[in-house]
C-alpha cells in the first residue's frame, strides 16, 4: 500500500474531521446547545464507522459515511444560515437548545478578547441569572466563530467527496 493512496488520504481526512468534531462538541457542551451536541455525536459515530470501514475494507460502511457527509454539509449550511440570520432565522431564539434552556453559544461570552462583566440584578433575593452578563471588546463576534466552525466542517467534508 502506497503512502499517498486514496485509502490513506481518506483515513487522514477522517481523522482531521473527527478531531474537528470533537473540538466542536466540547464547546457546544460548554454552551448547553443540545441540537448541535446531538448532531456532533451522530457525526462522531459515523466518522468512526467510516474510519473502520476504510481500514477494514467495508464498502457499505463507506457508503453510509458518504451519505452522512452530505447530510452533515446540509446541517452545517443550516448552522451558518442560523447564525447569520438568513431568512426568518434568529440567533436569539432557543432553537439550538430545543427550547429547554436560555443558554447560548459558549463563544458569546468567552470569545477572543471578550471582557465579561456580571451585572447583579437590582432586586434583593433574586437568583443569579445568565441574562445579566455584559460582554464587550470581542475581537470577533461569536456568530462568526460559529460560522467558521461550520465552514471548516464543510471544507473537510468537501475534500472527502472530491
Amino acid at each position: 500500500m502506497g503512502c499517498c493512496s486514496g485509502r490513506c488520504t481518506l483515513i487522514f481526512l477522517c481523522t482531521l474531521q473527527l478531531l474537528a468534531a470533537l473540538e466542536r462538541q466540547i464547546f457546544d457542551f460548554l454552551g448547553f446547545q443540545w441540537a448541535p451536541i446531538l448532531g456532533n455525536f451522530l457525526h462522531i459515530i459515523v466518522v468512526i464507522l467510516g474510519l473502520f470501514g476504510t481500514i477494514q475494507y467495508r464498502p457499505r460502511y463507506i457508503v453510509v459515511y458518504s451519505v452522512w457527509t452530505a447530510l452533515w454539509v446540509t446541517w452545517n449550511v443550516f448552522i451558518i444560515c442560523f447564525y447569520l440570520e438568513v431568512g426568518g432565522l434568529s440567533k436569539e431564539t432557543d432553537l439550538m437548545t430545543f427550547n429547554i434552556s436560555m443558554h447560548r453559544s459558549w463563544w458569546r461570552e468567552h470569545g477572543p478578547g471578550c471582557i465579561r462583566r456580571v451585572v447583579r440584578p437590582s432586586p434583593p433575593g433574586v437568583l443569579d441569572d445568565f441574562s445579566y452578563v455584559s460582554v464587550t471588546g470581542c475581537i470577533i463576534d461569536f456568530q462568526y466563530l460559529e460560522v467558521i466552525h461550520s465552514a471548516i466542517q464543510i471544507l473537510l467534508s468537501a475534500f472527502l467527496e472530491i
